[in-house]
């Protein structure tokens, strides 16, 4: 679908009968979108995409085309996300996309807002907040919170949905009206309750997945958390009620379904599925609702997925618009929302199919991982750098939270979608740090040219490692060639399984001649089930002695090796060599396959963990 949606709009995103692409609520949906398959891909083409389009907008003093902060529009905050991306990666001059985003922010920052504090869904409607406004604005706010380190924010935002909670939940139904009034003055509004009048299927969708989306971004200690995680459990019951029991979809009006004229509509019942599904791997929900998002999911495949010539994908059912007021005047009647035209590859529709369809994948394997955690050690790699977002220090190269070419982002997400936590161990291994670490990784323990004061291994961490790995730990050791790692001491820790990693140089890579840094996978090699070749350029060799026995070799070199150590397992490898620079499918050829090995590797790891 996403490979449809590029042929659709091989250059820009141009909305409905638009002529020209402009700054929009539904490119930044479809941006989430793409965002989602290029991680679950490692396909450059979905990154490009993005870019390409930010850059079409997106001006170098941080001005963007065709937005207006003076609309006090929150659709047009939706593409912040992308934006935040962007200003966290290696890309050429990335401080014009944070300038953009703080552009974003300053809209916010002067938003009007009900009295009791919620923002105006637009400026064009006053005391109004509708459902729609909580996934265009919050995920973007709460993200950049997090990213700006603002944990004022955080307060707001949730704020935002326990005013939603608080004036438009039906209490018979648990459904959430379309939209409320504060001022009670629209003639859509209840003279009482200040509410529109009916259930919308893609209001309460949109509302549904900002919850789900707000919470990637929350800190764990936030008091509102708990909060927002009792709306989502509040909200899947009332979902599953309502979907119908033979086609496992939603209706336009969702509790009116079998009203004449009612049908089964796409894009809210695409979102339906995501929040469940999604809801369900975080941890939020119950296993049950899985099979309710399984129901639907089949539902959207059966109803509103087609196959047109040259085997693309289209996608029907989508509702065009919904709303409430403006000109001519929308009341929120059952007869106005069924007044709405269909649309063929409406991107409302597409984007929430795509992102439904990520969750469905990602549940399918999850599975193997579930209840594991994998710890990326920065106590010996423990290199720090000024932030270019926040200005102050911050941990970096082969973190997980590190999106620039140096961080381990891309394979921690695949840990975790494989149903695995990602942890940082912040001090030495002992058996209280890594006490439920089922897979730990240390990479390129520092050097003092690295850090002023490096934790270099001793024997107390030998002894430590030693006795966890038999007790059931998987260890990964990653090296790097000899001139930017402490080499010698982490030798002490690698020889303790049988390995050491040699003082030699090997697939020393001269600009882009890739093919120096070509590293075979044989098949029927034990860890590697689908990659066949690697990119790993500078890497230490490996000697080998019993308990370990070479994985991969080249040239009369041991590239990686494994070793089985009690109940545990140890893999070494002379590279850090799945950061994202050569994960992320951007700079090296499609040929390698880092991402996929990256993946065979994560599985692997997984597999092997023996710890109770």
């Amino acid at each position: 679908m996403t490979d449809a949606f590029i042929k659709w709009h091989p250059d820009s995103i141009v909305i409905g009968n638009r002529k020209t692409a402009r700054w929009d609520y539904e490119q930044g949906l479809m941006l989430k979108a793409l965002e989602r398959v290029w991680q679950r891909t490692g396909d450059a083409r979905y990154f490009t995409y993005i870019q390409k389009d930010l850059d079409q907008f997106v001006q170098p003093d941080g001005s963007i085309r065709t937005y207006k902060l003076e609309d006090y529009n929150l659709d047009n905050l939706t593409t912040g996300h992308a934006l935040l991306l962007l200003s966290q990666m290696s890309v050429p001059n990335p401080e014009r996309y944070q300038k953009a985003a703080q552009l974003l922010r300053k809209q916010l920052e002067g938003q009007p807002r009900t009295k009791a504090g919620g923002f105006w869904h637009k400026k064009v409607y006053p005391n109004q907040m509708w459902l729609d406004g909580l996934y265009m604005a919050e995920p973007f706010y709460a993200e950049y919170s997090k990213v700006f380190q603002q944990p004022a924010g955080f307060d707001d935002v949730a704020k935002q949905f326990a005013l939603i909670e608080k004036n438009l939940v039906d209490p018979k139904t648990g459904l959430l009206y379309h939209g409320y009034d504060e001022s009670k003055e629209q003639k859509w509004a209840n003279k009482t309750t200040g509410q529109s009048p009916n259930f919308w299927d893609r209001g309460m969708g949109w509302y549904a997945m900002a919850l789900v989306d707000v919470l990637d971004y929350f800190p764990k200690d936030h008091p509102q958390r708990a909060q927002l995680i009792k709306d989502v459990q509040r909200l899947a019951p009332v979902l599953t009620k309502y979907q119908d029991a033979k086609t496992g979809t939603w209706s336009l009006v969702v509790d009116q379904a079998s009203r004449k004229g009612n049908y089964a509509e796409a894009s809210g019942s695409s979102m339906f599925v995501y929040f469940l599904q999604k809801g369900v791997r975080m941890g939020y929900l119950e296993q049950k609702y899985a099979q309710a998002a399984k129901k639907g999911y089949d539902g959207l495949l059966k109803q509103f997925v087609a196959t047109e010539s040259g085997d693309a994908l289209a996608f029907n059912g989508t509702v065009s618009v919904g709303g409430l007021g403006g000109n001519p005047y929308r009341d929120g009647s059952f007869e106005y929302y069924l007044s709405e035209p269909l649309r063929k590859n409406d991107l409302k529709g597409v984007g929430p199919f795509i992102l439904a369809s990520v969750e469905m994948e990602i549940a399918a394997e999850s599975g193997l991982g579930k209840g594991k955690t994998v710890g990326v050690d920065t106590y010996f790699n423990h290199e720090s750098r000024k932030s270019n977002i926040t200005g102050q220090p911050e941990p970096f190269h082969y973190t997980w939270e590190d999106r620039s070419h140096g961080g381990f982002y891309l394979w921690g997400n695949q840990f975790r979608e494989l149903g695995a936590n990602t942890v940082s161990i912040p001090t030495a291994p002992t058996a209280a740090s890594l006490k439920g670490v089922d897979v730990y990784i240390i990479v390129d323990p520092d050097t003092k040219k690295e850090t002023a004061n490096p934790n270099f291994v001793k024997p107390a961490d030998v002894q430590a490692l030693t006795a966890w790995v038999k007790a059931g730990g998987t260890l990964v050791l990653m090296a790097n060639d000899t001139s930017n790692a402490e080499i010698p001491r982490f030798n002490t820790l690698a020889q303790a399984f049988g390995m050491k990693f040699r003082d030699v140089n090997l697939n020393m890579v001269k600009g882009s001649q890739f093919e120096q840094g070509q590293v075979a996978l044989p098949a029927g090699n034990a860890v590697f089930k689908h990659a066949r070749k690697a990119y790993i350029k500078e890497l230490a060799p490996i000697e080998v002695k019993a308990p370990a026995t070479p994985l991969i070799s080249q040239g009369g070199n041991v590239i990686m090796a494994t070793a089985k150590v009690g109940k545990g397992t140890v893999f070494a490898v002379g590279d850090p060599w799945l950061y994202n620079e050569y994960t992320d499918g951007r700079k090296i050829p499609a040929e390698y396959e880092n991402f996929l090995a990256g993946k065979d590797l994560a599985t692997w790891l997984l597999q092997q963990s023996g710890r109770k």
